[in-house]
């Protein structure tokens, strides 16, 4: 198992005389000895954030026999991950791509998929449909109900009864996961609110840690987040003596005595998956979601703050997660404004597609979406 230099778009070019041919289609056996996989990052790997979670998750691939491992990180949303793809195609023989940002799906990993029939491409968060190149796919987790979890927490360790959320952008997951960790809380105490600031952009530190001073003078005791890197919020809020609960991968080691929980993402279910599939010879699946059962998304173990009362509730509820068929969202419920949004007995699972759409703000939530 290996690790390649960070420089490949720079190798790429300089070589680019040498590439410029077409690559020959391979043919690939039923089975694989070996593979290597190629995983590409927006940011750092070391973010605490986003980028850490895919990382963590390709770590685990180099723990497997007869898998290479390829990474880059810091490489833009442009046509500069196509030139990281080509590279570690051509110069490493890579059969199987990761790109995990948003971003780099349309129109870049469908475009480079379509000129390399032999490779497979999935990517983290796109919505592949038939009409793409049948060479690629996508992935990604239901990381809501986790969320909610994360607000039982912080309903028992909040004294002021205010939380705050410092989000990126009122998108629909970002809105699942401020209306999930409120519903949480609020499962704990009705009273509870949560006061919401988005920053407008995915990785803002400055105004990130504007957002969580400001959220805690007005009171809020306990906080979270959904932006590409926590850092910045969890050093500032734990800086101020306010409990956190983290997003995206562990963030404890900034603040191991105010870190509560939190939502994380479980990659390497994910890649392991493809790996070994790949290395047997077996097809690929396109279109792939899990949550919580199915060990995509995990929540962080509890800090040492956490009560033995907020322990065992959140177990509890966890256990009713794990039989399947749970429901953050089901009415009655309005959203912030007084609307019903849903109606009494209406229930929808992490999976249903009406919440792919969701533009509101749950009743106890402070904040707009515009």
């Amino acid at each position: 198992m290996t690790m390649l230099p960070l420089n490949r778009r720079r190798l790429l070019i300089s070589g680019s005389a040498l590439l410029a041919a077409p690559l020959l289609m391979r043919v690939s056996p039923a089975a694989a000895a070996s593979l290597t996989a190629g995983f590409i990052y927006v940011g750092p790997r070391d973010d605490f954030g986003y980028n850490q979670s895919h990382a963590e998750g390709a770590a685990a691939l180099k723990a497997m026999d007869g898998i290479t491992v390829l990474e880059e990180e810091n490489v833009p949303e442009s046509n500069d991950v196509v030139k990281s793809m080509e590279s570690m195609i051509q110069l490493d023989d890579a059969s199987l791509l990761f790109p995990t940002s948003f971003g780099y799906y349309n129109p870049f990993v469908k475009e480079t998929a379509a000129d390399y029939p032999d490779v497979q491409f999935r990517h983290c968060g796109g919505l592949w449909s038939e009409a793409d190149p049948k060479n690629a796919g996508s992935y990604f987790g239901y990381i809501g109900t986790a969320q909610y979890l994360s607000g039982i927490v912080a309903g028992h360790q909040t004294k002021s009864k205010r939380l705050g959320f410092v989000a990126a952008k009122p998108i629909p997951q970002v809105l699942m996961n401020i209306n999930a960790f409120t519903l949480g809380a609020k499962s704990v105490d009705p009273e509870i609110t949560t006061q919401v600031i988005f920053t407008g952009d995915w990785a803002q530190p400055v105004k990130e840690a504007e957002a969580t001073n400001a959220l805690i003078d007005q009171g809020a005791d306990v906080l979270t987040c959904h932006v590409d890197s926590p850092k910045v919020f969890v050093q500032t809020a734990a800086g101020r003596g306010a409990f956190v609960c983290g997003y995206h991968t562990s963030q404890a080691p900034l603040a191991p005595e105010h870190y509560l929980t939190g939502a994380e993402w479980n990659w390497s279910t994910v890649y392991k998956m493809f790996a070994e599939k790949a290395l047997a010879g077996g097809a690929l699946p396109n279109f792939v979601r899990g949550g919580l059962v199915e060990g995509f998304v995990k929540t962080s173990p509890y800090g040492p703050a956490v009560s033995e009362a907020a322990r065992n509730q959140t177990d509890t509820v966890k256990a009713e997660v794990m039989k399947g068929g749970f429901a953050v969202i089901k009415g009655p419920l309005k959203d912030n404004k007084g609307n019903e949004v849903v109606a009494a007995g209406k229930a929808y699972p992490e999976t249903a597609v009406e919440l792919e759409s969701m533009d509101y703000l749950v009743e106890g939530v402070l904040g707009s979406t515009s």
